[in-house]
């Protein structure tokens, strides 16, 4: 079965299927999340399971996503790309609210589906027409210009080949 129709389209249940595709994009998210953290203002007391810790009514709270991205407790070898962490088959052993690049819960980015869906679907169709590959000027791993809120490649240079 072909991945793409006569017009060179991919159909949106065949693309929602291409778990490695959605593996790479999960894993990269992992590493590279859009956001480095998210706050929240407590809607109400808030007691943290039977730490002793309350969190009060108005107080901000940050969750460090970059960080908790990071860790080596739940993500074993954290630096490295790996994207069959996020295979079907091992999606499971995941430990929830570990991943977070569009935030979690009731107020995760509402445009999460088609984001991610948009990101496959561009990411497929450069792969259809073009081959990637380092090349002299390639920095690996790639130099990221860090802030408190976003991390960004300082710059992207690849070799590019037309299929």
């Amino acid at each position: 079965m072909s991945s793409v129709d006569t017009n060179g389209e991919i159909d949106y249940d065949l693309l929602s299927k291409l778990s490695y595709l959605d593996a790479v994009v999960s894993e990269t998210l992992r590493l590279h999340a859009p956001s480095t953290t998210v706050a929240r203002i407590a809607s109400q007391d808030y007691k943290l399971g039977d730490t002793g810790i309350t969190i009060k009514k108005g107080q901000a709270v940050s969750i460090p996503i970059y960080a908790i991205a990071h860790l080596e407790e739940f993500y074993p070898n954290p630096e490295s790309f790996i994207p069959e962490r996020f295979l079907p088959e091992n999606k499971p052993k995941l430990v929830p609210y570990t991943y977070l690049p569009f935030g979690g819960g009731p107020r995760n980015c509402v445009g999460m589906r088609f984001g991610l869906m948009e990101a496959k679907l561009g990411l497929a169709h450069v792969i259809m027409r073009y081959r990637f590959f380092a090349c002299a000027n390639t920095d690996i791993p790639v130099s990221l210009i860090r802030n408190l809120f976003l991390h960004t490649p300082k710059r992207v240079i690849v070799g590019i080949h037309k299929r």
